[in-house]
C-alpha cells in the first residue's frame, strides 16, 4: 500500500506540475495568494543577525520604507560579516513564493565583493530561534539573487546555494555548494520577479521573470558551507522536508516591493467547505465541514 500510494502522490505532483506550466494556469492564477508582506510594517517577520540573538533587528537593517520592505546599512561603520535573515514567523512545506526585487545603492562598508549584488530567499530553513548568536547563515536550500555587476561578464540570477544542505540535482547526488541556473544576466537596479515551485523535499523549480531557470529534488541536511551552528540542527541525510522562509542580507542593500505565497498544502476532500483544487498535499486535519 505504501508504494501504491507514493505512486498516486508522485503522479499527483507530476501533474500539477503539467498544469502549472500551462499559460492558461498562469493566466488564470488562483486567489489564494497569501502576502507575506503587507507593504506596512514587519508583522510576522523575525530578524536574525550575526552576533545577535533571533528577534533583534539591530541597525534597523530591516525596515519598510515608501511601502518597500528595504534591507539598508546606514547604521553600520562596517558590514564585517554580519550575514542577516528576515524570517517569515510560519513554517512551509508545499508551496510557490513569488518575490519581487530590487538591489539599490553601494554595498557597505566591509562587504566581501562576492556579495556585491548578492542576496536570495533561504527556503526550508531551519527555526530562527534554533540559530545561536554567532551562526552565520541558517541550514536551508537558498534562491539566490544575483545582479550583474556591468562587466560584460555572465552572473545568472536564481542559481542553489546549500548551506548545511544536499541536493539531487539532474539525477545525481551533489554536495557541491551553488549551482548556476539558466538565468541571464541582469544588470543595473531593474525590479526582478522570480518564483519558486517547493514540493516538500521530492521538487524544486525555480522561475526569474517567469521563465524557468532551474529545477531538482532530494533535500537533505548535511555538509558544510555554515559555521556557528548547533550540530544536532544538521544530522547528515535527513529528508528536508519543510521550514521556514526567510530572505537575505549579505551586505548589498535591497528592497521588495511583493513577497506572496501561495499554500498548497491543504484539506483535499471535495466536499470540505475549504477545499482547494491546486492543493497537492493533503492535510485532514485542516478539512471544515458545513454542519
Amino acid at each position: 500500500m505504501r508504494n501504491a500510494s507514493n505512486k498516486v502522490k508522485s503522479v499527483r505532483v507530476l501533474s500539477f506540475i503539467l498544469c502549472l506550466l500551462s499559460p492558461l494556469v498562469l493566466a488564470q492564477e488562483p486567489e489564494d495568494w497569501f502576502q507575506l508582506f503587507n507593504g506596512r510594517n514587519l508583522d510576522g517577520w523575525i530578524a536574525k543577525v550575526r552576533t545577535y540573538p533571533a528577534g533583534e533587528n539591530p541597525m534597523n537593517t530591516f525596515r519598510v520604507e515608501d511601502g518597500l520592505l528595504t534591507v539598508s546599512y546606514d547604521g553600520y561603520e562596517n558590514f564585517d560579516n554580519r550575514f542577516g535573515h528576515l524570517f517569515y514567523d510560519t513554517p512551509f512545506s508545499h508551496y510557490r513564493l513569488r518575490v519581487e526585487y530590487r538591489f539599490i545603492g553601494d554595498p557597505a562598508p566591509g562587504t566581501q565583493e562576492w556579495a556585491y549584488r548578492n542576496s536570495g530567499a533561504m527556503l526550508h530553513s531551519q527555526d530562527p530561534y534554533s540559530m545561536p548568536p554567532e551562526q552565520d547563515f541558517p541550514i536551508s536550500i537558498e534562491f539566490q539573487f544575483l545582479g550583474g555587476l556591468s562587466d560584460g561578464n555572465a552572473r545568472p540570477s536564481g542559481n542553489m546555494c546549500s548551506p548545511g544542505t544536499h541536493i539531487v540535482f539532474k539525477g545525481q547526488w551533489t554536495d557541491q555548494h551553488c549551482i548556476n541556473s539558466t538565468s541571464p544576466t541582469l544588470d543595473g537596479d531593474q525590479w526582478v520577479q522570480v518564483e519558486v515551485l517547493m514540493l516538500g523535499n521530492e521538487q524544486v523549480i525555480h522561475y526569474v521573470n517567469g521563465e524557468i531557470v532551474m529545477s531538482y529534488g532530494g533535500l537533505t541536511t548535511g555538509g558544510g558551507v555554515v559555521s556557528g551552528h548547533d550540530p544536532a540542527q544538521k544530522p547528515e541525510g535527513a529528508a528536508l522536508e519543510a521550514g521556514y522562509i526567510s530572505l537575505q542580507s549579505e551586505g548589498h542593500p535591497l528592497q521588495f516591493r511583493r513577497v506572496e505565497l501561495l499554500n498548497l498544502k491543504g484539506c483535499m476532500d471535495s466536499t470540505a467547505a475549504n477545499f482547494k483544487p491546486w492543493f497537492v498535499e493533503a492535510d485532514p486535519a485542516a478539512c471544515l465541514y458545513q454542519e
